[in-house]
């Protein structure tokens, strides 16, 4: 059974993000090992932060998701300049996963500045959900759905019409 981490920075303080996650991750049982593994987010002092500390708070934060992802993991980077994917492609895209050996899948979601270049090369895929930004709890909501809902597609599950 394939293993499905949700990496992410930053912890969700909406209480109907953090019910539907949980919705998700349960009903995600049943295809996946499915976990969130959340990282506390750097704090930078400053209103107008320079372009240095924004560099220091990617690095550090790049290094602890590092931490995180086994060396034989398959990497998807959320970010903007990713390529965008349909629900069947990605539910394609994770069966292809599964039958190349790989066992665990990592969903890797920045902080409020992204994600840090290193982190972008480990990946294997650097996925995009939209052209548009979303707070990342929503992000983090979304994406748990769109997972449960490539597992049903994959499944022929009545989920996606």
């Amino acid at each position: 059974m394939l293993r499905v981490n949700i990496i992410c920075i930053g912890k969700i303080k909406e209480k109907y993000f953090t019910d539907a996650v949980s919705e998700y991750s349960k009903r995600l049982g049943a295809f996946c090992k499915f976990s969130i593994i959340e990282l506390p987010e750097e704090k930078i002092r400053s209103n107008t932060p320079n372009r240095a500390r924004i560099d220091e708070v990617l690095l550090s934060e790049g290094r602890r998701i590092l931490q995180k992802v086994g060396g034989s993991d398959y990497v998807f980077a959320m970010c903007i300049e990713g390529r965008q994917l349909s629900s069947e492609e990605l539910s394609e895209t994770l069966q292809n996963i599964s039958v190349s050996g790989k066992s665990t899948a990592d969903f890797i979601i920045g902080g409020s500045y992204g994600l840090s270049g290193e982190v972008k090369n480990r990946a294997d895929f650097r996925l995009s959900m939209s052209k548009m930004t979303f707070p990342h709890q929503m992000a983090r909501m979304i994406l748990s759905e769109q997972i449960y809902r490539a597992f049903e597609i994959s499944t022929n599950g009545k989920y996606h019409k």
